[in-house]
């Protein structure tokens, strides 16, 4: 590979003189063919020189102006003028394509748009307008990607004034696949109804969303819900830690003490264990309401087990069931109802080995790209942003 391609990246490109001064200033000719752009005919005839000094990608921590020497040329076959193009350089622009790649890149791995427009000496306009069609190719590459087998879907706040966003994750590839504005079934109506490909999605994940749970039996027909692991176990821990508040309101406020009665009994350390045991037998009735969330969560954590195995813990699971809607507190008997509504799409959770926490880490990556940018308010903007960088 010839000096002057490896240093400009840039084909058919010579350099002539360079400059060592700060920026860079670069003197290249280019010798490759020249065709005419209009009926590709190289039966040309060269009439007047030009120059044009346009940047290029930087050298180290050096800003690089590049000269180029073209001619005006007159095609022989159409009769046409033309200025002479060069390779990595559109026409009208006053940056070259590496140039610009560099700069979205490094405003992609995090450079906020004023810093790197100083340092490039560049607007913050230009800038913004170059990431923006960057982005934009980027999707239309993906813009014929097929619906995923393995869909997950959940909920994130966007802005006051707008409300929540509806996540689409692509759980095989973690990635996402889309955002769409709102979260009722209004708002996702005309989305869904033109979606290509519904019918490949064969598993839908989702936390205990009854709206959720409706739009997807109606739009993805073929697809089984699975309950997410996460909201359910917390589900429960919700609402027994709220009856335990009313049984023993003393304690309410005790932050250690809820600390360790969430977690799981197996991850306390001794020292910790001796102080929870110390509390439940003097409450007898929290003990037990501890024993069975302990045995409640150890039953539903289990994922990846066979057909066999799943059918012996139904039965445990339905008399769970039963015991909860018998229960005289109205918190553990709205769980059992929950429970009991949501029981089919909870006992795949055994079978299904991915969960939704692959979408809830992208809500993370959203948030911290929205923060980047100090928010967002044009949406589109937003959705093609997160689709760009959560892939």
């Amino acid at each position: 590979m010839p000096w002057s391609h490896s240093i400009l990246n840039l084909p058919w490109m010579t350099i002539t003189k360079m400059e060592k001064t700060d920026p860079v200033r670069v003197e290249a000719d280019y010798t490759g063919p020249v065709r005419c752009p209009h009926c590709a005919s190289e039966r040309l005839r060269k009439k007047a020189p030009f120059v044009r000094e346009v940047r290029h990608e930087s050298l180290g921590h050096r800003l690089v102006w590049l000269v180029l020497r073209g001619y005006k040329y007159l095609c022989r076959e159409c009769g046409r003028y033309f200025r002479q193009r060069f390779p990595g350089l559109l026409s009208y622009q006053r940056a070259t394509e590496p140039f610009k790649s560099e700069v979205c890149q490094n405003h992609h791995d995090g450079i906020c748009q004023s810093r790197l427009a100083r340092r490039m000496k560049l607007g913050t306009a230009t800038l913004e307008r170059w990431y923006h069609r960057h982005l934009e190719r980027q999707m239309a590459e993906r813009a014929d990607a097929a619906c995923p087998r393995v869909l997950g879907i959940d909920e994130h706040f966007f802005t006051r004034k707008a409300g929540y966003a509806t996540t689409f994750c692509d759980l095989q590839k973690h990635r996402v696949f889309d955002v769409v504005l709102g979260r009722s079934e209004a708002a996702l109506e005309g989305y869904l109804s033109r979606l290509q490909g519904k019918e490949r999605v064969r598993v839908v994940c989702m936390d205990l969303s009854a709206t959720y749970r409706t739009i997807v039996r109606r739009h993805f027909p073929k697809a089984l819900i699975v309950a997410d692991r996460f909201h359910v176990i917390r589900l429960i821990g919700h609402h027994i830690h709220q009856l335990w508040r009313q049984i023993d309101p003393s304690h309410r406020w005790n932050r250690g003490l809820l600390s360790l009665l969430r977690r799981r009994a197996d991850r306390l350390s001794p020292e910790q264990s001796q102080t929870l045991e110390a509390y439940l037998r003097d409450h007898p009735a929290i003990h037990a309401l501890y024993r069975f969330k302990q045995e409640l969560w150890n039953l539903l954590r289990p994922h990846g087990l066979t057909p066999p195995a799943c059918r012996l813990r139904i039965r445990e699971f339905l008399d769970r069931i039963w015991q909860l809607k018998d229960s005289p507190f109205a918190s553990l008997a709205s769980l059992g109802q929950t429970l009991e509504d949501w029981q089919e799409e909870i006992v795949r959770m055994w079978r299904f080995r991915r969960s939704n926490g692959i979408t809830e880490g992208f809500h993370t990556k959203m948030e911290m790209i929205s923060r980047r940018a100090f928010g967002f308010k044009n949406f589109d903007n937003y959705r093609l942003r997160v689709r760009a960088c959560c892939c």
